[in-house]
């Protein structure tokens, strides 16, 4: 799969090396940056957020893309739009302050 030019420019501005981490930006997911208070201060949030929606929503994202949209449950299909916006959000505000 190739990327567009002007996408790979955006990815270099944001520090992506998307050719050996798999679209991953090195500034926050590599090994060596887990050992930094930085990486550890994002470990933690992001464990915290994600346990907090794992409960907030009544289960984890895959439990209910899967079990509960194939059950026909709205909650779940609610839950589903509200991960994909909060997905959406992240990229677009988040990761740009979190890779700089």
């Amino acid at each position: 799969m190739s990327l567009s030019s002007s996408t790979s420019v955006e990815l270099d501005k944001l520090g992506i090396d998307h050719l050996t981490y798999k679209y991953l930006s090195n500034t926050i997911f590599s090994f060596g940056v887990m050992g930094t208070l930085r990486g550890f201060v994002i470990m933690i949030i992001g464990g915290s957020l994600v346990g907090f929606g794992a409960r907030y929503t009544g289960g984890c994202t895959s439990g209910h893309a899967i079990i509960g949209l194939s059950n026909l449950q709205i909650q779940s299909l609610i839950a589903v739009v509200g991960f994909f916006i909060g997905g959406l959000r992240m990229v677009h505000l988040l990761f740009p302050i979190i890779c700089s």
